[in-house]
């Protein structure tokens, strides 16, 4: 028998037992950093074929790294591992299934480790709606011995080398003075120096980058109609291009608070979420992907260029390491992403059957890597060409 085809069949051999996984994943849905059933759930399995486990690690509780050595050293393939749910909804981004394709595709290729020359991981990276928890393990040093990281995400489409945006939240609070209401040229109203903050940054709008796209809310505005108050908050999702853009808009916000404090007269104070960067997909490796899962049947395209979409923490990864983030249609177009009836199809047949043939093509693909120098040689050739080299100051 082929190699090839002992990963497919150790792979559709253990069909049930994936299933079963995301089940689990999906019936218990837990919030970023609080995924303890989850870890227990793909552990469990990853040490019963083998993998040695290490729990907590990056200083996160629900992090964890499994792995299995290959026959000599040699390059490390990493699958990456998403279970974070969503408040209310659960699982309505599908990682479930991002769980259970990527411990398929590592045990899948962990059985023809005797063939390999280096080590196959999986990367259990909790927290990542919202959490940035791959970013923190970066910082860690998690990836640090990581020679490219593979993982594929359920979606309405079938596509490779689909980008995604630099994104960071900021959260603005303003201090003033409180008086009553009868008497308002006493106080400092903090609530109307975050009123002039949205006016100003719709002001603003027509100097940001293109593909900039900045969102806010009133998180708090008072106490009282007949009270000035004293103390108001306001928090933006700010997403664009690149991390330089990303970064002149921030600017053009810290210039926004300091004109509101010199208006007003508050005391403004700016928090900065993390910085999550836009993603560089490496085509090399993507391409192997659509051939790979080309013969279970699955057709990959290629994104529309003026398609919209976010960010993720996989964009950090996909500048230290080669890396992609395709995905798999589990859904057809119309049901949103962070949606119910997406969670509701994110534990259907169709979205299982969908997971193990994309678990196959991850374990060929990372097949691939490990055997195939000149496909080394050409993903690191587009990776230096194309990935930019970010200074930590403009990461911060």
């Amino acid at each position: 028998m082929k190699v090839r085809d002992l990963i497919i069949d150790k792979i559709q051999n253990m069909k049930e037992e994936l299933i079963d996984l995301s089940n689990k994943i999906h019936e218990n849905p837990e919030l970023a950093f609080e995924e303890f059933k989850a870890v227990e759930y793909i552990t469990e399995v990853l040490e019963k074929h083998g993998f040695i486990v290490e729990k907590g690690i990056g200083g996160l509780k629900t992090a964890f790294r499994a792995e299995y050595q290959g026959r000599n050293n040699g390059s490390t393939v990493a699958f990456l591992a998403e279970y974070d749910a969503l408040p209310e909804i659960g699982h309505g981004c599908g990682h479930n299934l991002i769980a259970a394709m990527a411990v398929g595709a590592a045990i899948g290729l962990k059985e023809v480790a005797e063939y390999l020359d280096g080590r196959i991981v999986l990367l259990g990276t909790p927290a990542e709606e919202g959490g940035g928890g791959k970013i923190i393990m970066l910082e860690k040093g998690c990836f640090d011995d990581i020679d490219y990281a593979l993982m594929m995400h359920p979606c309405v489409n079938n596509l490779i080398c689909r980008g995604g945006l630099a994104t960071r939240g900021i959260k603005i609070e303003y201090h003033g003075k409180s008086v009553h209401s009868s008497f308002p040229e006493g106080g400092i109203n903090a609530l109307q120096a975050v009123i002039q903050t949205f006016n100003m940054i719709d002001h603003f709008r027509a100097l940001f980058p293109l593909k900039t796209n900045v969102n806010g809310i009133i998180t708090n505005g008072g106490v009282a109609a007949n009270i000035i108050p004293d103390y108001a908050a306001c928090e933006f999702a700010v997403r664009a291009d690149t991390v330089k853009d990303l970064n002149k808009v921030v600017g053009y916000i810290e210039h926004i608070v300091e004109t509101v404090e010199k208006l007003i007269g508050v005391k403004g104070n700016i928090k900065k979420g993390l910085m999550y960067a836009e993603r560089y997909p490496n085509r090399a490796i993507d391409e192997r992907l659509k051939d790979n899962i080309a013969q279970f049947g699955i057709k990959m395209e290629y994104p529309d260029p003026d398609m919209k979409y976010g960010g993720s923490d996989i964009g950090n990864v996909s500048l230290k390491i080669p890396s992609i983030h395709s995905y798999i249609k589990i859904a057809d177009k119309g049901v949103n992403s962070h949606s119910i009836d997406f969670t509701k199809a994110a534990n259907s047949p169709r979205a299982h059957e969908q997971m193990i043939k994309a678990a196959m093509a991850m374990a060929l693909t990372g097949y691939e890597i490990l055997t195939d120098e000149n496909l080394r040689r050409e993903i690191q050739e587009e990776f230096n060409s194309n990935v930019p080299k970010y200074s930590e100051e403009e990461l911060r």
